[in-house]
């Protein structure tokens, strides 16, 4: 889904961060994050509570304004006003005037955005067979997901971004959101970030990929890529801790179960040894990363800048 920005110009990169950090007074919610997304891309954003999802989605939206480093979004820095005509930012608590009718909201939009697709909105409004005349505060959750997507891709955004768009809905109405964000999307070329906890989500929805967890970027980049990096190797345990054939390889997470070693590595060349190796899901890469700090970060080469390393470092210049 990679490709160039809907309007055919600027950077191909949607957003791209270099050592992106955000401090309220002595803790970090966010730090040290350098990445790219490419425009045309699904990326889900994953971590626990706290862990800096909610602070990069209001850094890109210029909620607040970040304490360190700097961000891009099509190549112009986010402090610069006329970005956000290009972005949509969708909050986790949907926020809607509750008096407001989904007519009177559909209006407003119109009012505000000069790229205003009235079309779009009520295509979204309708087939979900929202009522128009109705209240806000009188539809359910589904429903006010519905008019609050209609008024994101009404926009017509570059970059929608997106925090826990699925959150509180029961599974028949988030997977109705889910396929209504997937075609809209897709049918307007718009560049998504999406927050959410449900791992299903992002492995059913999104082709890219950044984990947090306390502040820090643990993977980013193509979930194909993420996935080919990683191996699980199951066999029996001889020895106490990591078998050395395996201790030369990144070891990400390890665990014991009676006479059955179990780890989930990053291969460095072939895994000697009587090892049955397996491709893990994106749930086993996600949990084994997000679970141990210890292990380096990786950033595929498609989701680095120019000058860092895998692990999202600066290069020394030789």
């Amino acid at each position: 889904m990679v490709g160039i920005p809907p309007d055919g110009g600027g950077s191909r990169w949607a957003i791209e961060a270099h050592g992106l950090g955000k401090r309220y007074r002595r803790r970090w919610a966010l730090r040290d994050c350098s990445f790219r997304v490419p425009a045309g891309a699904v990326c889900g954003l994953v971590g626990s509570n706290g862990a800096g999802k909610s602070t990069l989605l209001n850094l890109a939206a210029r909620v607040t304004r970040p304490s360190g480093g700097s961000l891009r979004l099509f190549g112009t820095p986010v402090a610069e006003a006329g970005v956000l005509a290009r972005c949509a930012f969708l909050a986790q608590d949907k926020p809607l005037f509750p008096r407001f009718t989904v007519e009177d909201h559909l209006r407003l939009g119109e009012e505000l955005n000069p790229r205003w697709d009235r079309a779009v909105a009520t295509r979204i409004v309708r087939s979900g067979k929202v009522p128009l005349h109705a209240r806000t505060a009188a539809l359910s959750g589904g429903q006010r997901s519905r008019v609050a997507l209609a008024l994101a891709f009404g926009k017509r955004p570059d970059l929608l971004l997106l925090d826990e768009p699925m959150a509180e809905l029961d599974p028949l109405a988030a997977h109705e959101i889910a396929g209504l964000l997937m075609s809209e999307a897709a049918e307007q070329g718009t560049t998504v970030v999406m927050s959410s906890h449900q791992l299903s989500d992002v492995s059913t929805m999104c082709d890219y990929l950044l984990a947090l967890a306390d502040g820090r970027l643990r993977l980013a980049g193509e979930v194909d890529a993420l996935l080919s990096a990683h191996s699980l190797v199951t066999g029996a345990r001889l020895v106490d801790g990591v078998p050395p054939e395996l201790a030369r390889h990144t070891v990400v997470e390890s665990r014991v179960v009676g006479r059955q070693f179990t780890g989930l590595i990053r291969p460095d060349g072939p895994v000697e040894g009587d090892w049955r190796i397996s491709e893990p899901t994106l749930e086993e890469v996600l949990l084994g990363c997000l679970r141990s700090p210890g292990a380096p970060p990786l950033i595929t080469a498609g989701a680095r800048p120019d000058g860092y390393d895998e692990h999202g470092t600066p290069e020394v210049a030789a």
